[in-house]
């Protein structure tokens, strides 16, 4: 007589052999194993597609579009140092950092990032179609990390970006970020504007005002290249990330064009921004805090300047190794300036040969006086 156990064994042995031969395409296979290649199933064939594709939405067409357009615009822009061999002596080229950038106009004028070239000895510029072509520094605006190549190429092969405003900018509106992260070919991300009138740190430490925040991905390679609202147009240049880790977390920082749009035809002309400023040098931040004076203190007035015109006065010696402060510098325009970084952040707002009100405390009065600006380094 067979025992209760075995025969519950057998039944479930049985019941799984039923439950392989049911497994949809096993009647010429064991189960985990390849079919053969004489198998002609469905299993062995590609499935056939049961809808037609969706079609495109509106958005995407227009994203598709403007990305094909702004691509012959972008460029990868690599850089090289020239560094000794500390045995040989012998000098060799090493890669020093790469980034992207976009024509600017038909007469080969690149826009990108300074730290994308910054400490290059030789820069190379890798168009759309592919083509290298060995590029020149016009001029660099490290306080905006804005710099201006220039190749020589065919007009033919030059297809400038169309220029947009930034000042009429919007949280919320879509906006697309293009470039060649690690020179791979033209890479597209998107997103919105997440913020405006941000404030970002450049390489001289300088700040940067009037900054777009957005969420769409920036990733190194993607420095210099172009933000661009939804119609195209650009309204940024792609700049800094922030992240605890390195990579990519949700927030980026692009210049305004409308600062860009201001400073790229000066370092076309003069290869730097000409700056206005009141024609006096000043204190050191440090030494006056220290002091504990609230102000800008006037070291030295320019002679022929309009601060000498306005009758603003530096530190002077009073008596042998006595020194007396010049005027103390307290607001222009209404504005308050404590820092060299303030003072700068107001000039900015204005054009050499403008006037100013400047108010001023020489010794425990206050007064305003009115200073024309005047270019300075």
């Amino acid at each position: 007589m067979m025992a209760k156990g075995h025969v519950a064994g057998r039944a479930l042995v049985a019941a799984g052999l039923l439950s392989l031969s049911l497994w949809p395409g096993l009647s010429t296979g064991e189960w985990g194993k390849p079919l053969g290649g004489t198998y002609d199933g469905p299993e062995g064939k590609p499935r056939v597609v049961a809808t037609p594709p969706a079609e495109l939405g509106e958005d995407e067409r227009a994203t598709m579009a403007v990305f094909e357009r702004a691509t012959k615009s972008v460029v990868f822009i690599s850089n090289t140092a020239i560094q000794r061999d500390p045995w040989s002596f012998n000098l060799f080229e090493v890669p020093q950092g790469s980034g992207s950038g976009f024509v600017w106009n038909k007469q080969g004028h690149i826009v990108t990032n300074f730290h994308v070239v910054y400490g290059a000895n030789s820069i190379t510029v890798t168009l759309a179609d592919r083509t290298e072509h060995k590029a020149t520094l016009i001029g660099a605006d490290p306080d905006h990390d804005v710099a201006v190549l220039q190749i020589r190429a065919s007009e033919e092969a030059l297809s400038p970006l169309a220029v947009g405003t930034s000042r009429d900018l919007r949280v919320g509106q879509k906006v697309l970020a293009i470039g060649n992260p690690f020179g791979l070919d033209h890479t597209l991300t998107t997103g919105v504007v997440s913020a405006l009138g941000r404030t970002i740190k450049s390489l001289t430490n300088r700040t940067i005002e009037g900054v777009i925040q957005t969420d769409a991905a920036i990733n190194p390679g993607n420095s210099g290249g172009p933000l661009l609202d939804s119609a195209g147009r650009l309204i940024g240049v792609n700049t800094q990330i922030m992240s605890p880790s390195g990579a990519f977390a949700g927030i980026g920082f692009a210049v305004p064009v409308d600062t860009v749009n201001r400073i790229v035809p000066e370092l076309i002309k003069y290869g730097k921004l000409i700056r206005p400023g009141l024609g006096v040098s000043l204190v050191p931040d440090a030494m006056a805090k220290r002091w504990g004076i609230k102000g800008l203190i006037i070291g030295k007035v320019s002679p022929g300047s309009g601060a000498e015109q306005a009758g603003l006065k530096g530190a002077r010696e009073s008596s042998p190794g006595r020194v007396e402060l010049g005027d103390i510098i307290l607001s222009v325009d209404g504005k308050p300036v404590g820092t060299l970084d303030e003072l700068m952040d107001v000039m900015e707002r204005h054009k050499v040969n403008d006037r100013v009100t400047v108010e001023i405390l020489r010794g425990t009065s206050k007064e305003r006086v009115s200073v024309t600006l005047q270019a300075v380094n």
